[in-house]
């Protein structure tokens, strides 16, 4: 059973861990929604249907025919290593222990520094480019099998409307998404055409207590990581600079969505002590962690959206 790094902090009475999810997960929408699963190994390979059986309706007496076989696709998360350690010179804990808490400030930015690594990488994560990255939102949507699951504004891009943000919500099948990922940009956009078509965004409080833009009834959350300057040919996506689109996402979380996969232990913290080489102590944080997506239909992407 998978469970949200928030609901992971409320489970632990250390501090420093708590403060350290606290971090990670503020203002990184993905990572506020998403449960996350542990599991034992490096890797977890499984199936994503692609077709179901038939059914037929019957005389009394008819001979049954037998439903084709249902088809899928295999795919592997192999659990990425992210981290970083936050290393603090004791002269400076010491002499500066009156103005500050160095060790923590400095844990701290360690934290948001894996924060926006993690945030960047759930997007545009690129296990064949980067082998030592898990693949991210763009490589998991953008599959042979997922032409229904990308909407394009147009060949080359054009400016958003809320038609084809309607178009992207119902292209995710088996319930409404639980979130619409975009760029601030995008943001502003949707807003706009809310006011312009004489009916504002609903506003309402997040799993934080941050007030949150919902468009039909979906929050409307945004990454700054992902990039307004994506370019495209022919309704493809062929790099993610150059040019002046952005791309808009609809996810459905749960563990049978959209799922982050976690080794045992989860995200950690070790305080690793004195080191050898220099008067300075060590915390380590890391993580071993990666992406699913285990039903292709919960997640879609509309892409070539312009201002």
């Amino acid at each position: 059973m998978g469970t949200t790094l928030t609901e992971a902090a409320k489970l632990s009475n250390d501090v420093m861990y708590q403060g350290v999810i606290e971090t990670i997960i503020k203002d990184c929408p993905l990572l506020q929604f998403m449960p996350w699963v542990e599991i034992v190994g490096n890797a977890l390979t499984y199936n994503r249907e692609l077709t179901l059986p038939t059914a037929e309706w019957h005389a009394v007496n008819d001979d049954w025919n037998t439903s084709p076989a249902v088809t899928f696709t295999q795919k592997t998360a192999t659990l990425a290593i992210l981290g970083q350690n936050a290393d603090v010179d004791n002269y400076i804990k010491q002499t500066m222990s009156n103005i500050m808490d160095v060790e923590s400030a400095i844990i701290e930015l360690t934290a948001k520094a894996i924060r926006h690594e993690l945030e960047d990488k759930l997007v545009y994560g690129d296990n064949s480019g980067v082998p030592n990255q898990f693949d991210g939102l763009i490589k998991l949507i953008n599959t042979a099998n997922a032409s229904d699951q990308l909407v394009a504004m147009a060949a080359t891009g054009a400016t958003l409307t809320l038609t084809k943000i309607d178009e992207l919500i119902d292209a995710v099948k088996g319930g409404k998404p639980d979130i619409l990922l975009m760029s601030r940009r995008s943001r502003r956009k949707i807003a706009a055409l809310a006011r312009a078509a004489g009916n504002n965004l609903e506003v309402g409080k997040g799993l934080l207590g941050e007030f949150v833009e919902y468009y039909n009834g979906i929050p409307i959350s945004v990454s700054d990581f992902i990039k307004d300057t994506h370019t495209l040919s022919g309704s493809v996506e062929t790099a993610y600079t150059g040019a002046t689109n952005s791309t808009i996402y609809a996810v459905q979380m749960g563990e049978d969505g959209l799922c982050g996969l976690t080794g045992p232990g989860g995200l950690q913290v070790v305080k690793i002590g004195d080191m050898e080489t220099k008067d300075a102590s060590r915390t380590r944080i890391k993580w071993y962690c990666s992406l699913a997506l285990f039903s292709n239909v919960k997640a879609a992407a509309l892409i070539g959206v312009q201002d």
